[in-house]
């Protein structure tokens, strides 16, 4: 074998999860989607040698934040900092290896204010006096989180400002009939209030050439999105509104106002960015690694309600600093994630976090499911039933029976033993290192291919171990060779997903043959001999 796997861009990666917003903790609704996918996808990449930075942080500024501290009764600080916490221990508890989180502090908003600032002074926002719902008895205008009405493009009901439904903007005054998310029977007017904007319809043509390059690397949604979006005038995007909660970008023609939290996330990635680096060792300036010199590819994995964003106003924006910055290569959304099959809703109780489910199932087995059954494409729910009959059917049991034909074998010959490796061998090995690349690597990432193919594979070797148990390594050593090298491929590959398991195995020296920069860097798996091992075993869930 000469090559390793299809895909051979070596470039370094930066992958981006969305900016939670910290109005409380995570459910398996939000891990299920964009987390795992940035996570397993930069543990493929690291696996393959690469040089990678997955990182996130919070998102304070949201008017999100504003509507549930009052719903609370608390300040939207108190509930920053509670929230910030319960994420990050969610996060870690699955096993979501973010190189840095980066903190909301000085240097975060430094670093907003400058890309912004660039832009006001290069005249890229204009003046434009808007309708805005407003409430009479506190004498606030009611945005974004603070408002909830019909969509004005598809009647499903939304918030201000963006609807997560049809991901089409419902700006200013567009919303049907609304009303306080904070208290619905306040009665809300409109006010004229003077606001800066980004005049999007003038990137139109930049925004067309860019997604059409890049169109393999839409999932359909949001293709089918953006296709609807540039078939009319696109709206103008509000960079500032007249709140009290958010970041004053002390633009002189609106004193007061604060930035468009949605628009803060490209400067927060960039702040990010910096914050993760230099956890691995790198020092750099907030922006520096986004340079186009830095040859960066950017993966953003994210919720299709938050493509709209990210797709067209973050992009064009970028645009507007010219060649200064590199611009998001892969954008990979996912749908909705439910809970047997009704939506996730912490206000009526029907939510499940990591923690509780880690209580009752071992890392991998639902890192494995929740892979499994994540709603790439289309809606998909969790259920307890159907990740308790993949362990028992699929997972736990078919591995930890090949994992003890194995050792027996190990057992057998007396220890660890060398065996041959047969063309054949290497031959399958290539063929499944190709098949996993297809659902590991961009255009094609799918989490749910990629699940399937491990417990395709481990079921695939499973009966090729119960044809050999019963047998010595002495006496069949090449078949016993060809199979030993099958399983150390498949546990290098399934090292994004199965965790702990390959975790064992690395401590038990099953990788001790291959290349220290990875298990997947090119070449790893030219192997003429192999060492047989004892696998290490999968806890069931309880």
């Amino acid at each position: 074998m000469t090559r390793l796997l299809p895909s051979d861009d070596d470039r370094p990666v930066l992958v981006l999860g969305p900016n939670p917003t910290p109005n409380g903790g995570m459910h398996l609704g939000h891990i299920a989607g964009p987390y795992l996918a940035g996570d397993v996808y930069a543990r493929y990449q690291r696996a393959r040698g690469r040089k990678v930075i997955f990182t996130s942080e919070t998102d304070d500024s949201q008017t999100y934040v504003v509507a549930s501290a009052g719903r609370e009764g608390i300040t939207p600080e108190e509930l920053c900092k509670r929230s910030t916490a319960l994420i990050q221990e969610a996060l870690s508890a699955i096993g979501i290896s973010i190189d840095g989180f980066g903190p909301f502090d000085q240097t975060y908003r430094a670093t907003v204010l400058q890309y912004f600032g660039a832009l006001h002074a290069a005249g890229v926002f204009r003046l434009k006096t808007v309708r805005l719902p407003y409430l009479e008895r506190t004498g606030e205008f009611m945005v974004e989180g603070l408002i909830e009405g019909d969509c004005p493009v598809c009647l499903t009901t939304s918030r201000g400002g963006l609807c997560e439904t049809c991901c089409h903007p419902n700006n200013f005054d567009q919303l049907i009939d609304p009303h306080s998310t904070i208290n619905p029977d306040d009665k809300l007017t409109y006010r004229e209030a003077t606001i800066m904007v980004l005049p999007l319809e003038e990137y139109r043509e930049q925004l067309t050439e860019y997604h059409d390059r890049l169109a393999e690397h839409r999932r359909p949604h949001i293709r089918q999105m953006l296709a609807e979006l540039l078939s009319r005038p696109l709206q103008d995007i509000p960079i500032t509104f007249p709140l009290k909660w958010g970041i004053d970008p002390q633009f002189p023609e609106v004193p007061g106002q604060v930035l468009n939290a949605w628009l803060e996330l490209i400067p927060a990635g960039m702040f990010t960015t910096s914050y993760a680096a230099a956890k691995l060792g790198r020092d750099t300036v907030p922006g520096e690694l986004w340079r186009r010199s830095e040859n960066l590819r950017i993966v953003h994995f994210l919720g299709f309600d938050n493509a709209y964003y990210f797709c067209l106003p973050h992009i064009a924006m970028l645009m507007a600093h010219g060649d200064k910055y590199v611009w998001p290569e892969s954008i990979i959304n996912n749908e909705f994630y439910e809970l047997e099959s009704s939506k996730f809703s912490t206000s009526k109780g029907h939510v499940l976090t990591p923690q509780e489910l880690l209580e009752e199932v071992p890392r991998d087995v639902a890192r494995l499911y929740l892979a499994l059954t994540a709603p790439e494409y289309q809606r998909s729910t969790f259920s307890r039933t159907g990740l308790d009959k993949m362990a028992e059917e699929r997972l736990v049991g078919p591995w930890n029976q090949l994992a003890g034909i194995l050792a027996k074998a190990v057992a057998n010959a007396g220890g660890d033993a060398k065996l041959p490796v047969s063309a054949g061998g290497r031959q399958r090995v290539q063929l499944m290192l190709d098949r996993f690349d297809l659902g590991y690597e961009m255009p094609t990432f799918n989490l749910n291919r990629s699940a399937d193919t491990v417990l395709i594979q481990i079921d695939r070797l499973r009966r090729l171990a119960v044809k050999l148990d019963g047998t010595s390594p002495e006496d069949e050593p090449e078949a016993w060779g060809d199979l030993f090298c099958q399983v150390k491929a498949l546990l290098a590959l399934a090292s994004p997903l199965l965790i702990d398991l390959v975790d064992a195995a690395r401590g038990a020296g099953v990788f001790d043959e291959l290349p220290e920069a990875g298990p997947l860097v090119a070449g790893a798996f030219d192997l003429t001999e192999v060492t047989a091992f004892a696998p290490p075993l999968l806890a069931a869930a309880g």
